[in-house]
């Protein structure tokens, strides 16, 4: 038989081990997380910074246009609207003689409709505009 005194220490003392093994593990990733902590923090700003140069970059660009030689329309027929699609071309206004009514989506870079700008797209597209007058 085994004494019992001898294997409470045997397990206490694979405890001892295991438990200083976790440490040791534990030590060691928090350890190589904080040298990676400067590195992951100036990538993240970075990206930060790269995204918002984009959209800043983007929004310049939809209101610049309709100033744009292949916009393809007289500026003073556009009316920007933002949201949620970026301008509404009334071809044809300046003179009085609106030929056609296009809906407008800047996209710079590899930007790609939202979902929203593609419901309204779709909807032009099935021909489900309507005009609709409200008088006071």
């Amino acid at each position: 038989m085994t004494d019992p005194y001898l294997l409470a220490i045997g397990i206490l003392g694979g405890l001892l081990a295991l438990t200083a093994l976790v440490l040791a593990i534990v030590l060691r990733r928090y350890t190589r997380l904080r040298l990676e902590l400067p590195a992951r923090l100036r990538e993240a700003r970075d990206d930060a910074v790269a995204r918002s140069t984009a959209v800043v970059r983007g929004q310049a660009f939809e209101h610049l246009a309709p100033f744009m030689d292949d916009f393809g329309y007289h500026p003073r027929d556009a009316r920007f609207l933002g949201s949620p699609i970026d301008l509404v071309v009334f071809d044809g206004l300046g003179e009085t003689d609106v030929r056609e009514i296009v809906f407008v989506e800047v996209k710079t870079g590899r930007s790609r409709l939202s979902a929203r700008e593609r419901a309204v797209r779709k909807a032009v597209l099935e021909g489900r505009v309507t005009w609709r007058e409200l008088r006071a």
